[in-house]
């Protein structure tokens, strides 16, 4: 009887302790939006397209994988999001767009980054360029 109470507030703790440290909703569609910014920017010099802004809408995150990436906690975080490109003439709708975002947590567990991997050779270990989420 003892050892089932223990095993029991041990597993309400663990499940409150990483709800809390998720990351949240928000944090989420904001990471989504500094990725596809950093993506603008090259389509826009290389199209030669007039981007005037975008909006991400109906996010679903489908998976929240704990890492370990730089010996910090960091978040595998994938699902889908509609996604709206506004040109000067009209708007370009992509629905249920898949994406997958790494956050890290930083030591202090006050701030989130996303981490966006190099493209190197596949027999090499990814190198990380990290950003912060504001």
């Amino acid at each position: 009887m003892r050892l089932t109470i223990i095993v029991i507030v041990l597993l309400v703790l663990t499940a409150c302790t990483t709800s809390v440290l998720t990351p949240p909703h928000e944090l989420v569609e904001k990471a989504i939006a500094l990725q596809l910014e950093k993506t603008q920017q090259q389509l826009n010099q290389q199209l030669d397209l007039d981007f005037q802004g975008f909006q991400i809408n109906h996010l679903s995150i489908t998976q929240e994988k704990p890492l370990t990436i730089q010996n910090l906690i960091t978040y595998q975080v994938r699902g889908t999001y509609d996604l709206t490109f506004k040109l000067p003439k009209r708007k370009l709708t992509q629905p249920n767009k898949p994406f997958e975002v790494y956050l890290q947590l930083q030591k202090e567990g006050k701030t989130w980054r996303l981490l966006l991997p190099e493209q190197s050779r596949k027999d090499t270990e990814p190198v990380w360029h990290s950003y912060l989420i504001q």
